[in-house]
């Protein structure tokens, strides 16, 4: 008994109705398009209101064809019927293949048959639960003084006042916020089936997810690989800037140069990822470091007191401009570990552009460290480093490897099959 009076105690159920009404409101100017169908002057009075129906549902359908249309009806629905819709996708979603005995083109009439149900349920809840709370309020009598009488399609009802006129109105409230509630059922028993996505849509809906999750792991190995690189270094030469500068001014000096290069290339990275987080079109433009970058790259390790034996061969600077720009962050990734993780001694670098593959390599020594004050166990580790590495050569269609070699030097080992640019 509880139970089955909840829903007519709830706000939901009223601001349902409410969304039924505003329906049955939002036709109302489509209905002196569909009076043109009186032109039929020798018609019956019938056949006429059945042809005013049928161009009114006519127009109300076509109104719904229209992408804003369902965009607005998904939005109400979700704020009026508490029903959890998505949004439609930004883009029209392509036509899957029809499912066997599906009509085809049936999801495009979606949106059309819900607009005409939504409004068909709009008044007759409207109807009905307007007359009923209008006998509820006029039916007892002793507020009339007298006696009520109600008259539609020709029929009367008269009430006297007394304990009946009381029942009877409290039976017709009642009944008009039943009817509220079962319309407001209706239509979010209706919403996800019609309002809902669709297969295509559905489709979409997973490619624009799948589109914003690889764009958040691109910037989150953009963040990892610059911003991490450069506060290691920082926090290097930081350190080496403060051990020299009684002693050695001058290697001071350059630490702290050193520091205010790596920190402003670090700003060109977060400003880069915050602008498209933020979706600002101007903030678009990536810093492009490319493979010519890297004796830049290097000094700036030389300056954070790391001893650095490159060697870079072939035509670097002719690598296709994304695999170069990948390959830069592959090295910058390679030497951090090797910053962070390394023992002390010389950091070996190769970078080798031939006529089909680019391979680079990265070798650090391992074991305890030296003493000094970029040992082993620094720095905190995360473990997204050589993950996201072995993503980022895959995505290129390279071959990774990363590991120990012999008792005392680690190995990153990248090869990638090269484009030339013309």
């Amino acid at each position: 008994m509880i139970k089955g009076i909840r829903p007519l105690l709830r706000g939901s159920t009223y601001s349902g109705m409410l969304f039924a009404v505003c329906g049955a409101l939002a036709s109302l100017p489509l209905l002196p398009l569909a009076l043109v169908a009186l032109a039929w002057r020798s018609a019956p009075e019938a056949v006429q209101a059945v042809l005013v129906l049928s161009v009114w549902a006519a127009l109300v359908g076509a109104v719904g064809l229209a992408r804003i249309t369902r965009r607005a009806l998904v939005g109400s629905a979700r704020r009026l019927l508490k029903v959890p819709l998505p949004d439609p996708p930004a883009a029209p979603a392509p036509a899957p293949a029809p499912e066997p005995g599906a009509p085809a083109g049936s999801g495009r009439w979606r949106t059309p048959l819900w607009l005409l149900l939504h409004v068909a349920l709009g008044w007759t809840g409207t109807l009905v639960a307007g007359l009923l709370l209008l006998m509820g309020v006029a039916l007892p009598g002793h507020w009339l003084r007298g006696e009520a009488a109600l008259s539609l399609f020709g029929r009367s009802v008269r009430v006297e006042g007394g304990p009946l006129s009381w029942a009877v109105a409290f039976g017709c409230l009642v009944l008009a916020a039943t009817v509220c509630a079962l319309v407001t059922h209706a239509l979010r028993w209706l919403a996800p089936r019609l309002l809902g996505p669709s297969a295509a849509e559905r489709l979409a809906l997973a490619a624009e997810r799948e589109l914003r999750l690889a764009e958040r792991n691109r910037l989150a190995h953009e963040l990892h690989d610059s911003i991490g690189h450069t506060l290691t270094a920082t926090t290097i030469q930081a350190a080496v800037a403060g051990e020299v500068l009684a002693a050695d001014p001058v290697a001071a000096r350059a630490a702290l140069r050193s520091i205010e290069d790596s920190a402003r290339a670090a700003l060109e990275d977060l400003d880069y990822v915050l602008g498209v987080l933020r979706e600002q079109k101007a903030a678009q433009t990536a810093p492009h470091r490319t493979l010519a970058d890297l004796p830049d790259l290097l000094e700036r390790l030389r300056h954070a007191g790391a001893v650095v034996e490159p060697e870079l061969s072939g035509a670097l600077g002719q690598v296709q401009g994304t695999l170069s720009r990948a390959a830069y962050r592959i090295v910058q990734e390679g030497l951090t570990n090797a910053l962070r993780h390394g023992a002390g001694g010389p950091i070996e670098v190769r970078a080798a552009a031939g006529p089909d593959a680019l391979e680079l390599r990265i070798v650090n020594r391992t074991g305890t460290g030296t003493g000094t004050h970029h040992g082993a166990g620094a720095f905190p580790t995360s473990g997204h480093g050589l993950p996201g590495l072995a993503e980022r050569v895959r995505l290129l269609h390279g071959d990774f490897e990363a590991g120990p070699q012999g008792p005392a030097h680690w190995r990153l080992a990248v090869r990638l099959p090269v484009r030339w640019s013309a």
